[in-house]
């Protein structure tokens, strides 16, 4: 079954909206105590996770604690996202399949009086940012504080409320593996402004805009919408950015494991390094077919007037962005036919359609390796691997961005740890990731 979610709603979720002020220590305790072990067991879904999150939530108030005392605190969650369908759609106004996992960011926060957001992320103490100096600084691209100050700015340009806070934050997002650790950072510091000073009403939908402006006009990341509407929503959704102001989000209601199936990220533990003008070529030459035909975007292209016209198109773009465009073309229409065979319960059907974006992706596309360094491939080797271990029992494709990274790959229940082990054999122990489907987004935990 899936669920129309109406672009107005303001939120997927409703936890109870707990007064603001719960002292770090009496929070320490409630967590160590279990209190919160079905409530954490709600958001987390694998029950065997839960004696990790409880330590994980403890520890990170310690550490709030060690920098700042103890304090009366509140506590968010941001989740990573995986994408199941679309790959490099979203950008060119496509649809895309993306789910929420069970790997998130949380920040133990105090708010404060002084306009001014003090953020320890980690080891990495990111620099103070003023909430009265929003304006895009060109030395700030590429680094935590352009997310910030981005987000910031855009709520408060659209008549948000916004001020100070003190926070530490830590991700167990795997940085670098696809799971877009930037995106979740982003709607956690959306999902904050919205609890402190907006009562938790920003729409989700709008959080995830926000994190996008963020990226592209602070961060300098010509990014989709995608990542940061997955990690925002929270479940497994179908996004339709015909409307990129206004994009259709569907929930998609299934249980993997009711098809004896797994969903297994592996970080092949590729360089990320000075990949964005790769990632940036991708939007650049898709649109530049676009413009071929006086559009803006591919979504708006004519599929029949595109391949009627190939020579001519050829010709005036290159033929790498014709195979990026046969890939959109592709990889758009079979979202709709994975989102079908889930809601008929056709699982087979639905693996190979993943088999098919994922060839689609490599042949077409091209963003498996990246040019400028063909002599590694991490990824190239960790798909042959997947194929060998799963052929005809599963199914597997590059997974995220691409260049570098991880594949995603759906396994049969009864074949994880063997696959688990096959592929940890390469990549290095702990490089195959066994996830759960979060039905949460950006959310304020409850504190008693």
């Amino acid at each position: 079954m899936i669920v129309m979610v109406i672009v107005m709603v303001m939120s997927l979720i409703e936890f109870e909206r707990e007064g603001y002020g719960m002292r770090s220590g009496e929070a320490k305790k409630a967590l160590a105590e279990g209190r919160y072990r079905e409530k954490l067991t709600d958001i987390y879904v694998d029950p065997e996770m839960i004696s990790y999150q409880e330590e994980r939530y403890i520890k990170a108030i310690e550490q709030f604690e060690k920098t700042y005392g103890e304090q009366e605190i509140e506590i968010y969650s941001a989740p990573g996202r995986t994408e199941v369908g679309g790959n490099h759609t979203d950008h060119q106004h496509g649809q895309v399949l993306a789910a929420a996992v069970n790997m998130d960011v949380i920040a133990i926060v105090q708010k404060t009086d002084d306009k001014t957001v003090k953020i320890l992320s980690g080891t990495y103490d990111i620099k103070p940012i003023s909430m009265e100096d929003l304006s895009v600084r060109e030395k700030e691209k590429g680094t935590s504080e352009a997310l910030i100050r981005g987000v910031a700015a855009k709520l408060f340009k659209d008549g948000y409320q916004i001020g100070g806070f003190k926070a530490y934050m830590t991700s167990d997002v795997i940085v670098g593996a696809g799971l877009s650790s930037s995106a979740a950072f982003e709607v956690a510091v959306g999902t904050i402004l919205s609890g402190l000073y907006n009562d938790m009403t920003i729409s989700p939908i709008y959080i995830a805009q926000a994190a996008q402006y963020a990226e592209n006009e602070y961060f300098g990341k010509p990014c989709g919408l995608m990542d940061q509407m997955a990690s925002s929503v929270g479940s497994l959704v179908n996004i339709d950015f015909k409307d990129n102001d206004a994009p259709v989000v569907k929930k998609v209601e299934v249980n993997f494991d009711k098809f004896g199936h797994s969903l297994c990220i592996v970080d092949t533990k590729g360089d990320h390094t000075d990949l964005t003008p790769e990632y940036a070529a991708v939007p650049f030459e898709m649109k530049k077919v676009a413009q071929f035909f006086g559009c803006s975007f591919l979504r708006e292209v004519d599929v029949n007037e595109f391949y009627r016209k190939l020579p001519e198109v050829r010709k005036a773009t290159g033929d790498r962005g014709v195979l990026r465009a046969m890939h959109f073309f592709a990889d758009h229409e079979r979202v709709g036919k994975q989102v079908k065979a889930l809601e008929t319960g056709d699982f087979e059907g639905f693996k190979k359609l993943i088999i098919e974006s994922g060839e689609s992706s490599y042949q077409y596309l091209q963003n498996v390796f990246a040019v400028t360094d063909v002599q590694n491939q991490s990824m190239s080797i960790g798909l042959a691997l997947s194929e060998r271990y799963l052929k005809g029992k599963g199914a597997w494709r590059v997974h995220g961005g691409g260049f570098a990274g991880t594949v995603q790959a759906f396994v049969r229940n009864e074949d994880v740890a063997e696959y688990k082990k096959n592929m940890e054999e390469c990549f290095g122990k702990d490089s195959c990731h066994v996830l759960k489907i979060r039905k949460y987004g950006g959310l304020k935990f409850p504190l008693e």
